[in-house]
């Protein structure tokens, strides 16, 4: 990659980063913002499998980059089974 990481750059380092630092399978992004010092995505991942799956458990994680798309840190914020409905303000 040359020069500072887009977007969709952004996107695949948080995908590896979530099967590296969480050996878990990215499940979805829910936000992907970009500031001053980084980006922070939110992305969710899979933390346990169940019959029927939606009763899966799910994790949503912080995680924070610099403006050159290293790994400053992250944070599991949530779990909620897949089936929980959640309200959620959409940004445009």
């Amino acid at each position: 990659m040359s020069g500072k990481p887009k977007i969709q750059d952004i996107l695949g380092i948080a995908d590896q980063a979530a099967q590296t630092m969480l050996k878990k399978k990215l499940d979805s992004i829910i936000s992907l913002n970009k500031d001053a010092e980084g980006w922070v995505a939110e992305i969710e991942v899979l933390e346990r499998k169940s019959v029927p799956d939606t009763q899966d458990i799910m994790g949503r994680y912080e995680m924070k980059f610099d403006l050159d798309g290293e790994l400053l840190g992250y944070k599991r914020i949530m779990l909620r089974r897949r089936s929980d409905m959640e309200m959620v303000e959409e940004e445009v």
